[in-house]
C-alpha cells in the first residue's frame, strides 16, 4: 500500500473512531424501545434536519448524482428540483401532523404501527404488510449503499470488491447495532456537514484549477453544448414532457420514505419543525448543487487530462484522489463514507424496527419487555445487513438504478396512505392496506415488465403507483364503512393539538410520559 493510501486509510480510522464514540455515547442512553427507535423524540432542529437529510441522500449524493450529471449535464436540474421540492413539502406539510398523530396515537414508534393506530385496525393487516413492504424495499435500498461502500473501497484503496464491501458492512453495523437511533441522528450530524463541505469544496477547486468558473463551463460548452442546457439530451434531442416528469417524480418518493418520517416523529417539540424545515432545505439545496457542479467540473477536467473512467459514479472519487493532497483527500472521501453509513444505519434502524415492532412483538409476543424488543430489534440489524450484504456482492450493480427502484417503492407505498391518513377523516384502514398494496405491488410489476409492454409508457415506476395507490384509497374507503367514533375522536383530537401547539402553548411540546 502506498503513503497516499496509508494517509487516507488513517483518516478513515480517525474517522471511524469517532463516529463509534458517538456509538457508545447512544448507547449509555438508550433504555427503552423509544430510545432506540427514536431518541426518547428528543431531537433538537440541527440533528434532526441533517440527520433527515444525510439519511436521505446516502451514498447516491455522492456517486449517482454526480455520475448522472458527468454523462447528461444540466439535464440533472430536473432531477435535483424534484429532490428539492419533495424535500421541502414534506417537511413543510407532513413533519407537524405526523409528529402529532404518531403521539396522539399510542405513541406510535413505527411507520406500520402508526397505520395500524392511527385506524385502529384489530386485524393488524396494515402493520404487518407494512412491514412487509419496508423489509423489501429496504434490502434494495441498503444494498445500494453497500455497493457504494464497495466501489470506494475498491477505488481508494484497490481492494478486492467483494472484500471492500465486507469491511463497509463491518463498519455500519458497529454502531448502529449499539447506539441506536441517536447513535444515528448524531453521527448523521457529523456527516451531513461532511457531505455538504465536500461538495461545495471539490468543483470549486477543480474549477479553480482549470481558470475559474466561466473557463470550466466555456470549455464544457465547446465540447458539447448540449450539456449545458435544460431542454435537450446531451445528443441535441428536444427532452419530451414524460422524460421530465421521471426526473421531477423523484420527489414524490419523500412522502413515503420510513427512515425520514422517522426523523418527523422523533423531533422534541412542534415548535422546533420549523427551524429544521428551513436548515434541512438549506442543506438539500447547496448539497445537490455541489453534486451537480462534481459532475459538470468531472466533464472539464476528463476532457482536459484525457483520463478513461469506465464507471461514471466514480468521478468524485477520481477528482479527490487527482487533484487534493493525500491528508484532505482522505477527509474528503470520508464524506463519501459518511454518506454511505448515514443512510445505511438509518435504513437498518427502520426495518430492524419493523421486524421487532411489526412483527416480534405485535404478532408473536406482544407482552415482550423493552429489552426483549430492544434485543429483536439489534439481532434484526445484523440478519438484514447480511442480506443487504449477498445482494450487494455483484460489482455490476448501479447504485442510481437501485436507490431508484427502493425509492419508488416506498413513495408509491406509503406517500398517498400516509398523506390521506394525515389528512382525510373519512379513511379507514381497509382504504390504508388498499393503498399500501397497490403502491407496493404496481412499482413491482412495472419494474419486472419494464422493457416489455410498460416500456410504451416509458414511465417512472414511481407516477403509476402514486397515482393508483391514491385511486385505490379512496375509492375504498369510499366503498366500505365509515370509520368508527373512536377513529374520528382521535383524528379530531390530533387536529386539536395542532391547534393548541399553534398557538405557543406550553403543551405543543407533546411530550409523552
Amino acid at each position: 500500500m502506498t503513503t497516499e493510501n496509508l494517509t487516507i486509510l488513517a483518516t478513515f480510522i480517525v474517522y471511524l473512531a469517532g463516529m463509534l464514540w458517538i456509538g457508545y455515547w447512544a448507547y449509555q442512553r438508550t433504555s427503552s424501545s423509544t430510545d432506540y427507535f427514536l431518541g426518547g423524540r428528543s431531537l433538537g432542529p440541527w440533528p434532526a434536519a441533517l440527520s433527515a437529510g444525510a439519511s436521505d441522500m446516502s451514498g447516491w449524493l455522492l456517486l449517482g448524482m454526480p455520475g448522472f450529471a458527468l454523462g447528461s449535464g444540466l439535464e440533472s436540474i430536473w432531477l435535483a428540483g424534484g429532490l428539492l421540492l419533495g424535500t421541502w413539502l414534506n417537511w413543510l406539510i407532513v413533519s407537524r401532523r405526523l409528529r402529532t398523530y404518531s403521539i396522539v396515537a399510542n405513541n406510535s414508534l413505527t411507520l406500520p404501527e402508526f397505520f395500524a393506530n392511527r385506524f385502529q385496525d384489530k386485524t393488524k393487516l396494515t402493520q404487518t404488510v407494512s412491514a412487509f413492504f419496508i423489509l423489501l424495499f429496504f434490502l434494495f435500498y441498503t444494498s445500494s449503499g453497500l455497493v457504494a461502500g464497495g466501489k470506494l473501497f475498491e477505488e481508494v484503496f484497490g481492494l478486492n470488491y467483494q472484500v471492500a464491501v465486507v469491511i463497509g458492512t463491518v463498519c455500519i453495523i458497529s454502531y448502529t447495532l449499539f447506539g441506536g437511533f441517536l447513535a444515528v441522528s448524531w453521527t448523521d450530524l457529523v456527516q451531513g456537514l461532511l457531505m455538504a463541505a465536500a461538495l461545495i469544496v471539490v468543483p470549486l477547486v477543480v474549477m479553480q484549477d482549470a481558470g475559474g468558473f466561466e473557463a470550466s463551463i466555456e470549455a464544457i460548452r465547446e465540447k458539447n453544448p448540449e450539456l449545458l442546457t435544460l431542454l435537450n439530451n446531451n445528443k441535441g434531442e428536444a427532452l419530451s414532457l414524460l422524460a421530465i416528469v421521471n426526473l421531477a417524480a423523484w420527489g414524490l418518493g419523500y412522502f413515503g420514505q420510513p427512515h425520514i418520517l422517522a426523523r418527523f416523529k422523533a423531533v422534541r417539540s412542534n415548535q422546533d419543525l420549523p427551524t429544521a424545515r428551513r436548515i434541512a432545505v438549506s442543506w438539500t439545496f447547496l448539497s445537490l448543487v455541489g453534486a451537480t457542479l462534481v459532475g459538470l467540473a468531472g466533464i472539464n477536467y476528463l476532457d482536459a487530462s484525457g483520463a478513461q473512467l469506465a464507471d461514471s459514479e466514480k468521478i468524485f472519487m477520481h477528482l479527490v484522489g487527482a487533484v487534493f493532497h493525500p491528508v484532505v483527500a482522505g477527509i474528503l472521501l470520508a464524506a463519501i463514507l459518511a454518506a454511505i453509513m448515514s443512510t445505511a444505519d438509518s435504513q437498518l434502524l427502520v426495518s430492524s424496527s419493523a421486524l421487532a415492532e411489526d412483527f416480534y412483538k405485535a404478532l408473536f409476543n406482544k407482552e415482550a419487555t423493552q429489552k426483549q424488543v430492544v434485543a429483536v430489534g439489534r439481532i434484526a440489524v445484523i440478519v438484514i445487513a447480511i442480506i443487504a450484504l449477498t445482494l450487494a456482492m455483484d460489482k455490476n450493480n448501479s447504485v442510481l438504478d437501485l436507490v431508484s427502484y427502493a425509492w419508488a417503492g416506498f413513495g408509491a407505498a406509503f406517500g398517498p396512505t400516509l398523506i390521506l391518513a394525515l389528512f382525510w377523516k373519512r379513511m379507514n384502514w381497509q382504504g390504508a392496506l388498499a393503498g399500501i398494496v397497490v403502491g407496493g405491488v404496481t412499482v413491482v410489476v412495472w419494474k419486472q415488465l419494464s422493457g416489455d409492454v410498460f416500456e410504451l409508457f416509458g414511465l417512472y415506476e414511481i407516477v403509476p403507483g402514486f397515482i393508483l395507490a391514491t385511486i385505490a384509497i379512496v375509492v375504498t374507503s369510499l366503498a366500505t364503512k365509515e370509520p368508527e367514533e373512536e377513529v374520528t375522536k382521535q383524528f379530531n383530537a390530533m387536529e386539536n393539538q395542532l391547534y393548541v401547539s399553534g398557538k405557543g402553548n406550553v403543551k405543543s411540546s407533546l411530550a409523552v410520559d
